[in-house]
């Protein structure tokens, strides 16, 4: 306590108070003067006692909040009664507890960021293994045709390389915050026909029927570019799943609590023990022969739910896969 600069100004002032007092009581009388020593130190005792009894509970609190500075556990501070220690002890305890929260947050962002990395590279590192055998490859091969076939396969590999980084960098920036949505409103039909547009050649190429029944005139809200990029991952693996000479068929249904868009193609579906992890990033199913990524499907749902809709995906009662995209009203 004599630590305390204002506690040693009190002494001093109540010292040189009490022994004035004292000095006038006796002046008058000796029972006044003993009266005023016994009332003098009576309360110089209790307000020491008192005192002390504060400082223990200040250093409790101190000796507490140095723990949670060191990366304690958890803090624990005694229950206080009624006064300024008490709500001393209240706000720390918010405090604390904040701080702590957001110390785990961090703690798992850093882990994010850490697997993050590490997926990133094991996306990368197959399809750079790839284009690193055929330079190989190139080098050793003299035949034209050969060497052309060579060529095209990594210009394909970099192609799909260039995706996969522009979907991370994407799936980062939704992760990060930093995507302001534009909320406006859209035409479904004028939306699926956006989405659809760079899948045309596509499509014609591997023979896949595409049928759109979309009743015009139906609109939603959102962000027409971003949906776009939502609808055209989906439109992609179902274009892998219906396969040459396959069908794809989009329908739109509106009503008074949502508006619906399936998209369903022929293929074979879902196996069972997929379905619970379709949307989970890098998952790519049991068939390990897919050549995709695991990212597409992530990236289609997290766009959609960040603008208010859901997303899901069943077997379809006459075969192939289906995706129901909703909007509520």
């Amino acid at each position: 306590m004599l630590r305390n600069k204002e506690f040693r100004y009190f002494l001093i002032l109540f010292s040189l108070t009490a022994a004035a007092s004292i000095a006038a009581g006796f002046a008058i009388n000796i029972r006044a003067g003993i009266l005023i020593t016994f009332c003098t130190a009576a309360f110089g005792t209790l307000f020491v006692l008192f005192t002390k009894a504060r400082y223990k509970s200040i250093a409790r609190i101190s000796e507490q909040i140095d723990l949670v500075l060191h990366n304690a556990d958890r803090l624990y501070i005694g229950e206080e009664e009624e006064g300024e220690l008490s709500i001393l002890h209240s706000e720390i305890t918010k405090m604390t507890l904040r701080i702590r929260e957001q110390n785990d947050a961090l703690k798992r962002d850093k882990q994010y960021l850490a697997d993050s990395l590490a997926d990133i590279a094991h996306q990368l590192r197959t399809p750079l293994t790839s284009v690193n055998l055929i330079l190989s490859l190139l080098e050793n091969t003299s035949d034209e045709r050969e060497r052309k076939e060579l060529l095209r396969e990594t210009e394909d590999l970099l192609v799909r390389m260039d995706w996969l980084i522009t979907s991370l960098l994407k799936l980062s920036r939704l992760d990060a915050g930093i995507v302001t949505f534009q909320t406006e409103p859209l035409e479904v039909e004028h939306l699926l026909r956006s989405a659809l547009r760079p899948l045309l050649i596509p499509l014609e190429l591997h023979n896949i029927t595409l049928k759109l029944d979309i009743p015009h005139g139906i609109v939603i809200q959102g962000d027409s570019g971003w949906l776009s990029e939502a609808l055209q991952n989906i439109l992609k693996n179902c274009m892998e799943s219906a396969g040459d000479n396959g069908k794809i068929m989009i329908a739109c249904e509106d009503n008074p609590l949502f508006t619906e868009i399936m998209i369903h193609d022929s293929g074979s579906g879902f196996k069972s023990e997929d379905l619970p992890y379709l949307f989970d990033r890098y998952y790519r199913g049991k068939n390990t022969s897919t050549a995709g990524y695991g990212i597409g499907l992530s990236l289609a749902k997290m766009i959609i739910t960040r603008q208010g809709g859901t997303i899901k995906a069943k077997n379809h009662l006459q075969g192939g896969a289906v995706f129901l995209i909703r909007f509520s009203k």
